[in-house]
């Protein structure tokens, strides 16, 4: 087993990786991922040190829509991680970082490739009116912790870094941000989509574990196990927390 550079067993730092989680919605990852994934990169972490001012929690999805009950997109369990990206939020504000809440927002014409083809006609009816700026569902989840001094900006597709998707990455760039944690609904759909093309436009990326929901946890479980091993981070809310108040972690 390889050690990393305080010459520690990385099965002992992947283990520590385990105790960085909140009450998770969904399991965790398997052992035998995160150590997998530590042994290839020769380190417990993609990313060992995190400065807040420099640093985004991207919040993707959290309206309405995805969490109502019976909403169009309703995502049960996004209900369920609300109190975990309220407590990332509010501390890394305090640390000096920025909180972007996104929101999937589309006219009337939608994305006909997706609308046409992807759903049914009359669940496509219902998702575009719900997700139309100004509509009821269109809003964000009222539990949230919205603060003044947060980004609240559109996405037009899955992604919110697919370059014309969204003003996000420019926003985030003219702060000096380079360091995005991803967290929202659904980690397998517009998460996962997020946060790769996030990794590809060179922003240090990292999904927090317990601060996504999937409608199911064998898909939650198979994003972020492909996302640890090819593209970026999976961290877990306390540890994050823990990063923001010790500065240069």
């Amino acid at each position: 087993m390889p050690l990393d550079r305080d010459g520690l067993l990385m099965r002992k730092c992947a283990g520590n990786y385990r105790r960085g989680l909140d009450m998770a919605v969904h399991p965790l990852l398997p052992q035998s991922v995160v150590q997998a994934a530590a042994a290839r990169r020769g380190r417990a972490h993609v990313y060992e040190r995190f400065e807040a001012v420099k640093t985004a929690l991207v919040v993707i999805d959290l309206q309405r829509a995805f969490m109502e009950p019976g909403a169009p997109s309703e995502v049960p369990q996004s209900r369920e991680i609300v109190p975990t990206v309220n407590r990332v939020a509010a501390a890394l504000r305090a640390a000096g970082g920025t909180v972007a809440w996104v929101q999937a927002s589309f006219d009337k014409k939608g994305w006909p490739n997706f609308f046409d083809h992807m759903v049914n006609p009359a669940l496509s009816a219902r998702i575009l009116a719900a997700l139309q700026p100004g509509a009821e569902l269109h809003g964000l989840w009222p539990e949230l912790d919205v603060q003044p001094g947060d980004i609240v900006v559109p996405k037009y597709r899955l992604s919110a870094f697919l370059p014309g998707a969204s003003p996000l990455p420019l926003m985030l760039r003219d702060r000096g941000v380079d360091t995005v944690l991803i967290a929202g609904c659904m980690t397998n759909v517009c998460c996962d989509s997020s946060a790769r093309d996030a990794v590809m436009t060179d922003f240090r990326t990292v999904m927090i574990e317990d601060a996504n929901a999937a409608r199911t946890d064998e898909a939650h479980l198979a994003t972020l196990t492909t996302f640890l091993q090819a593209f970026g981070d999976v961290r877990g809310s306390a540890e994050m927390i823990a990063a923001f108040a010790t500065p240069g972690r």
